[in-house]
């Protein structure tokens, strides 16, 4: 017969079983606790995280219930194994569900958090293997073997521990750099003493000074020592000075952008060639989206040095010209009255103020006409609203015979023989 006792295995006593069978117990409690405190608790936890934080978007919401289920488990998990000192048997039961729920419960944040998936399951994988460790008294040991892979650095040492613990720290930082310019940017959104550009100026500001902090929080809680790079510090500042002196001019453009309030989200500019209204008004550049759906990028310094048309700096009313021509023949008093009829007829022009029609010349062929109208909307395109007018003034054109002329070009010949030996003179051609 095969004794375990001579391979060194010894069967627990009944003690241990019953502390191991209790032990059980407890944690069929505690994740019991934490899937009715999901059920009940998560749904409304979810929609007021939804109406207070995030609105209709991918978030935390989605995943409350789970976030819930496995982070009350995982605090009752907690407490058994702080509250009593078990034996290993007991404490590797306890620690394995422990480990398995902060694990989940850490992958559930950071994919609400729009994590890659990779770096989630990573930073889930690693509080795993420590919450076990820990649990029977294994976690020093594994620390002990992470140090012991490694090289040395001058006075540093450059281990897997010190790698493992970089990537912790780093994707525990950036998720609560994310968590805090949600909840910040929805605070600032909220403010009523602020206009939008006042808001998106602030949003940015608390970006920028989150990420600051956190990098500082970071060098501090790996106890980088700052004055170690101090000998090479001064010509990293002077490279990035260079390398990076559009990116932080246009960085500061952007900021000064927002604090003069010259372009703001909304607004309908023309720079150069791109017409359309501005989307957002990025760290880098400005994105402008164009009637036909493009979405163009411009520098935030370009706004700061080229010209700039802001058609809704001051007053978001746009005055549109129409040209029109009317032939000679026509009544000419009938042909502008029907030009107002047909501008004030267009559901997009604007009552006041009101349009307007100037004769502007006496053509070759024509009198030429401008219709002058106002829009509220230029964000909704002017060649439509050119295009509505004109279709209209086309079929009231049709009903009262007003002619609109084309251009028209005679030829004259002349017979080429002649006895005197003159040359022939050349065609005439005149317009009328």
């Amino acid at each position: 017969m095969i004794r375990l006792a001579d391979y060194g295995i010894t069967m627990p006593g009944p003690p241990r079983l019953i502390e191991a069978g209790i032990a059980a117990a407890l944690v069929l409690v505690a994740l019991m606790l934490g899937w009715l405190a999901g059920r009940k608790l998560g749904p409304a936890l979810a929609d007021g995280w939804r109406r207070i934080v995030e609105g209709p978007v991918e978030g935390l919401a989605p995943r409350m219930c789970q976030i819930v289920h496995h982070g009350v488990a995982a605090a009752v998990l907690a407490v058994v194994a702080g509250s009593y000192g078990w034996h290993p048997l007991s404490a590797f039961g306890i620690g394995l569900a422990l480990g398995l729920t902060t694990a989940r419960l850490a992958i559930d944040v950071l994919r609400g958090l729009h994590l890659p998936r990779w770096a989630a399951w990573t930073i889930g994988t690693v509080l795993f293997v420590a919450v076990l460790s820990n649990a029977f008294g294994g976690f020093d040991n594994v620390t002990g073997a992470l140090e012991r892979i490694g090289f040395n650095v001058g006075r540093r040492r450059l281990s897997l521990l010190s790698l493992v613990s970089v990537a912790v720290v780093g994707v525990g930082l950036y998720a609560l750099v994310r968590l805090a310019n949600r909840l910040v940017a929805h605070s600032i959104g909220r403010a009523k003493s602020l206009d939008a550009t006042q808001k998106l100026l602030a949003q940015k500001l608390a970006a920028i000074g989150a990420v600051v902090v956190a990098f500082f929080f970071g060098i501090d809680l790996l106890g980088i020592d700052l004055t170690t790079f101090a000998v090479f510090s001064g010509g990293l500042g002077l490279a990035v000075g260079f390398g990076l002196q559009k990116t932080v001019g246009n960085l500061i453009a952007g900021i000064i952008l927002l604090m003069d309030r010259s372009i703001k989200p909304g607004d309908v500019i023309v720079v150069g060639e791109s017409f359309g209204w501005v989307n957002k008004i990025g760290v880098r550049a400005v994105s402008v989206i164009t009637r036909d759906g493009k979405e163009h990028l411009i520098p935030n310094e370009n706004l700061m040095t080229q010209e700039v048309e802001n058609w809704s700096f001051t007053d978001r009313n746009v005055r549109v010209r129409i040209p029109v021509k009317v032939g000679y023949e026509s009544d000419l008093k009938l042909a502008q009255a029907l030009m107002l009829r047909a501008a004030s007829e267009s559901p997009r022009v604007l009552k006041s103020p009101k349009p307007n029609v100037w004769l502007v010349s006496y053509g070759d062929y024509a009198a030429e006409h401008e219709i002058l109208v106002w829009i509220s909307d230029p964000e909704s395109g002017v060649g439509n609203v050119r295009s509505d007018v004109l279709n209209r003034l086309w079929l009231l054109f049709k009903e009262q015979g007003i002619v609109i002329p084309v251009p028209r070009r005679e030829m004259i010949l002349r017979d080429s023989g002649n006895s005197a030996g003159i040359p022939p003179a050349p065609p005439l051609a005149a317009d009328g």
